[in-house]
């Protein structure tokens, strides 16, 4: 049986998910952000010294209590465990491994990143005192023209231009790629990128929120806020 630490807006989603897609045995706490901070809760941050979610604890072979955190490294410990007849994830003999392993780093090694980024420049700007709004929407006007227009463009032409290509990111078939790219898409199709040049991936979040084991994970995790 595995527990699923779940905070509240947050990532670990997928992670509810993926569980659902390997008829997993699983039950999640489920635990809220504080109001004020928008910051996983002192309860939450107990779990793990690094207070970031998921967090999947499970006792091991010997019968010892285990955490695991990081969405990939969480993903590849229970493909490796539990999909042994690769039905979410290519074999590593498979020539579309490295495409998988691609995705399923890319997600939060280069997309989140910059999103993240962009995010907070939204949070702080709304934050700080009016007579500081106008110094700092010139600041973060200039990281996002030198950094994040074209950071951020690039990155979500390269999904678009596969996913008009491919129904899933690794061809006809959901995959444990699509799981794990599902958040960050989902979230700039909320609100963070121009939806009208990326059709595909706006039809690709549309039909992912349509999959049944997602809808359950929603039930279960319950809805959440970009």
């Amino acid at each position: 049986m595995y527990t699923i630490h779940h905070l509240e807006n947050s990532r670990s989603q997928r992670l509810i998910w993926l569980c659902e897609e390997l008829n997993l045995s699983y039950e999640v706490k489920r635990y809220n952000r504080d109001p004020k901070t928008k910051r996983a809760s002192k309860e939450f941050q107990q779990i793990h010294p690094l207070g970031k979610s998921p967090v999947l604890s499970f006792s091991n072979e010997n019968g010892d209590d285990t955490k695991l955190v990081e969405s990939g490294a969480i993903f590849e410990f229970l493909f490796q465990k539990h999909d042994t007849d690769f039905l979410h994830h290519p074999h590593p003999t498979d020539p579309q491994y490295k495409d998988f392993l691609f995705w399923l780093h890319f997600s939060e090694g280069s997309l989140m990143g910059p999103l993240s980024m962009r995010y907070m420049h939204q949070v702080v700007t709304n934050k700080v005192p009016f007579f500081i709004k106008p110094f700092a929407g010139l600041i973060f006007t200039g990281m996002e023209k030198a950094y994040l227009t074209d950071t951020i463009d690039s990155m979500f032409t390269y999904v678009e231009n596969t996913l008009q290509k491919n129904e899933y990111l690794l061809g006809d078939k959901l995959s444990g790629a699509d799981i794990i790219m599902s958040f960050p898409l989902e979230a700039a199709v909320a609100g963070r990128i121009d939806k009208t040049k990326y059709p595909a991936i706006v039809q690709y979040v549309k039909k992912l929120k349509e999959n049944e084991n997602y809808k359950k994970a929603i039930e279960v995790g319950g809805p959440y806020d970009y």
